[in-house]
């Protein structure tokens, strides 16, 4: 079928949603590859003790709450892109963590464990976007690691993953700073936007698009 009319209604809605989908290979990319490059050249940062929401403070915080913003909206593009290709619950739930994203960008995590350079070592002063920046982070979380577990798509390693990233969640929410823990929290990122890529990449092939 080479002509627009020989495209019928169902043909187009899947190219729609495919290019929906896409965006799901995209976003962990994107936030990993921002967030690594700044974690790895940005004055006074540890990545071994420092959580990658930091980075949004200082001179060059801009960045990532850039970097957050625009994660989110392909999270969000991408969920409605799975909601469109059968996965409701773990599209819908998906499309939460993206607006979480967003939400976490535009509340900017406090300053906090000597970064940015100047700020005392510890917790730092509490603000209300500071609070507002872990409560959507909180929400997103559970959200996206409830959406691994709902996932009808490849369900042991949906569950896997998204145990994974549960429990580095819950070991960065326990408030403990060692390598271990931080450095754990980073690869259940990792893990949990390789979930969505994997997903996103199997729908993506499940629809027709000619």
């Amino acid at each position: 079928m080479t002509t627009t009319e020989a495209v019928t209604p169902e043909i187009r809605a899947n190219r729609i949603t495919r290019s929906m989908l896409g965006y799901g290979v995209l976003a962990g990319p994107l936030y990993a590859g921002v967030s690594l490059a700044q974690a790895l050249t940005r004055d006074g940062f540890d990545v071994t003790r420092h959580a990658w929401s930091l980075l949004s403070n200082g001179s060059l915080g801009w960045l990532q709450i850039t970097n957050f913003i625009l994660t989110g909206l392909m999270v969000v593009t991408a969920g409605v892109g799975l909601t469109r290709a059968g996965a409701r619950w773990t599209g819908r739930l998906v499309a939460v963590f993206g607006l979480s994203m967003v939400a976490a960008g535009l509340l900017r995590a406090d300053p906090a464990q000597g970064f940015p350079a100047g700020t005392p070592d510890g917790a730092g002063v509490v603000t209300w976007h500071g609070v507002g920046h872990l409560v959507a982070g909180a929400v997103g979380f559970l959200c996206v690691a409830v959406a691994a577990w709902l996932s009808p798509v490849l369900k042991p390693y949906s569950r896997v993953s998204g145990t994974l990233f549960l429990l580095a969640f819950i070991g960065i929410a326990s408030g403990a700073s060692s390598p271990l823990v931080v450095l754990g929290f980073v690869a259940g990122v990792l893990v949990i936007f390789a979930w969505l890529a994997v997903v996103s990449i199997q729908r993506y092939r499940r629809l027709p698009c000619d």
